[in-house]
């Protein structure tokens, strides 16, 4: 079939066979630049995001901590304040109990001047 290409396509197609050449280097070299800029620029964010998780790990960690002993805390006041109650309860009926023997001492007093 075709054994030899004529001499006059050889010079036409030959300059724009390498020109297209010439120009998937450049942009295969483009290319691996972006591939090394995307590199580049997934390490810095991995790195941003590894720092943020160890942030709010931290800030977990301490909102916990503080949750925990303001929770301490609230149980502490609780407990104390139903100790207070326990006191109040059994100091009412001794104040009631003293009310009482006032008001008889008073009566008692009364009674001894009418005498």
């Amino acid at each position: 079939m075709v054994e030899k290409i004529p001499s006059w396509i050889e010079k036409l197609l030959l300059p724009k066979l390498s020109e297209i050449t010439g120009e998937i280097k450049a942009i295969n070299a483009r290319i691996d630049s972006l591939d090394k800029k995307i590199d580049s620029i997934e390490k810095t964010m991995n790195t941003r995001i590894d720092s943020l998780e160890n942030r709010i790990d931290l800030l977990e960690k301490t909102f916990n901590e503080r949750f925990l002993s303001l929770r301490n805390e609230m149980i502490s006041l609780r407990n104390e304040m139903f100790t207070k109650f326990d006191s109040l309860e059994k100091t009412i009926p001794m104040m009631e109990k003293l009310k009482e023997l006032e008001i008889r001492i008073a009566r008692l007093e009364k009674e001894k001047q009418v005498v």
